[in-house]
């Protein structure tokens, strides 16, 4: 069993159709749903290739009425959700939902890093379908990227809180750094597992954006295409050969896909 503490292991879409939204992801990235068993059947679990990763809710009534919009959010495991709440603090993040239990499910939080991006905390009541995917199976997270709003801040802050890996740093001319990290603390290209880089001044606000992966990038953008959701960008060739896109779903929440071309 991985240790997925300090990692993120599970993504959850809020949105304002989720029998919209499974159809969509159902058909562009080829998972599989069933309500969740614990007691809130709305709430649909989410599995790729390598089985359970996700969930999918409808944007719950007290944050829609703050203005909420649909949005995928990260969570990071914790061994002990309060120590680390108060530990993160102290750091520089700051809690925008207080530790509370899931019945059946755990105990969360829901954070802000120094730089306004959200991440959300789990310590699960059971690790079973909480195992970590290999790198690249279909359906799972690919990559990671934090678009920051404070980049030397954020960078130090997930480095020493979490014990990410820092790897090499890539310039992007005017649009400054690209920093590569790994999540299980390795320092060599092959452990990176996502990268982060200063907000481009479009982006309305910061935020974490998970890389799907799929067999086939073209196929998929045409699945994007016709399932109403927008490309945002690519595709566009990266280091290893892979493509990737960033768009967002006919709901408007933002997301990206990584995989290879047929040709």
């Amino acid at each position: 069993m991985t240790d997925l503490t300090g990692k993120f292991f599970w993504y959850e879409l809020m949105t304002s159709d989720p029998q919209a939204a499974l159809a969509f992801y159902g058909d562009v990235v080829g998972w599989s749903a069933q309500a969740f068993e614990g007691g809130d059947h709305s709430y649909h679990v989410i599995s790729g290739s390598a089985g359970p990763l996700g969930g999918i809710m409808a944007i719950p009534a007290e944050a829609g009425a703050c203005g909420m919009s649909p949005w995928w959010g990260g969570y990071i495991g914790s061994a002990d959700v309060d120590a680390d709440v108060k530990r993160l603090s102290a750091a520089g993040a700051r809690v925008q939902r207080a530790p509370e239990d899931i019945p059946g499910v755990g105990r969360f939080a829901v954070m802000g890093d120094p730089g306004g991006a959200t991440f959300l905390l789990l310590n699960g009541s059971s690790s079973e379908g909480m195992d970590a995917a290999s790198p690249m199976a279909k359906g799972h997270v690919g990559w990671h990227e934090l678009y920051s709003g404070d980049f030397d801040a954020d960078l130090a802050f997930y480095i020493s809180q979490f014990g990410w890996g820092k790897g090499d740093a890539m310039d992007m001319g005017e649009m400054g750094s690209y920093q590569l990290f790994s999540l299980s603390g390795g320092t060599d290209f092959n452990s990176m597992s996502g990268g982060m880089m200063k907000k481009p001044a479009e982006m309305p606000q910061p935020l974490w954006l998970f890389y799907f992966v799929v067999g086939d990038i073209d196929a998929a953008v045409d699945k994007v295409k016709a399932g109403g959701g927008t490309v945002l960008n690519g595709p566009m060739e990266v280091p290893g050969g892979a493509w990737i896109i960033q768009a967002t779903d006919p709901q408007g929440a933002m997301f990206a896909l990584v995989g290879m071309r047929s040709s």
